[in-house]
């Protein structure tokens, strides 16, 4: 399999894509297209996307696109366990998490787009911004206390899962953002943050030079 993502610094799709073939077991090389370009903005560098977007898996010579169809596609694949709760309460909750992370919380993902080598500690939230926060607070608080607390792991669900990978681009903006939350997601923000997979994106996001600074976010301050 190839995994075709975006610059690490900036695409939080492509973490999801990323982490979700991490959580596979099985074998993928990635290809990182630079997002930071005229090329990549004007269409050039993505014209072979079918979605003109990051990620893409290609297995084989079948293409998968979307982190949310990626994480499907590899259950089918490596097993369900690997991604979802065998209890049918608790996977009923994740795929409601997944799929309400996948198409919602606008203000938040606008007002703080992901930018791993930036940090803002004088941001200053929205009430639009805190709404989503708090909603978000709220279903990592629930699944943490009727299904994951009664493990000694520290996920959404007790094993990392498919939850944990879509939620994973919202816990480097509540930490960039300084943005305030319970201390149950503080927790969970905190062991996200400690993963050995989001250190490793996170290590080689620091790497990344962005030579054309077109996705600027003002009030930064490095990370």
């Amino acid at each position: 399999m190839k995994l075709i993502i975006g610059t690490r610094t900036l695409s939080s799709w492509s973490l999801r894509g990323w982490l979700a073939a991490k959580q596979s077991g099985l074998p993928f090389a990635v290809e990182c297209r630079e997002m930071d370009t005229p090329e990549w903005q004007g269409g050039e560098a993505k014209k072979d996307l079918p979605s003109g977007k990051v990620p893409l898996l290609i297995d084989g010579t079948t293409p998968v696109w979307d982190s949310m169809a990626i994480i499907l596609w590899l259950s089918d694949k490596g097993g369900h366990d690997r991604y979802w709760p065998r209890e049918w309460p608790a996977r009923a909750l994740a795929y409601a998490m997944t799929a309400e992370m996948h198409s919602g919380f606008p203000a938040l993902r606008q007002a703080c787009p992901m930018n791993l080598q930036s940090a803002f500690p004088d941001f200053e939230a929205s009430d639009a911004v805190k709404a989503d926060v708090a909603r978000i607070d709220a279903l990592w608080t629930d699944a943490r206390e009727r299904f994951g607390s009664d493990t000694d792991l520290p996920w959404l669900f007790g094993p990392f899962g498919a939850a944990d990978i879509m939620f994973a681009p919202v816990v480097y903006r509540i930490h960039h953002y300084h943005l305030a939350v319970s201390p149950t997601a503080r927790a969970y923000v905190d062991a996200m943050l400690a993963h050995p997979w989001l250190q490793e994106w996170n290590a080689d996001a620091h790497l990344e030079t962005l030579r054309y600074d077109l996705y600027p976010v003002p009030g930064g301050v490095p990370a």
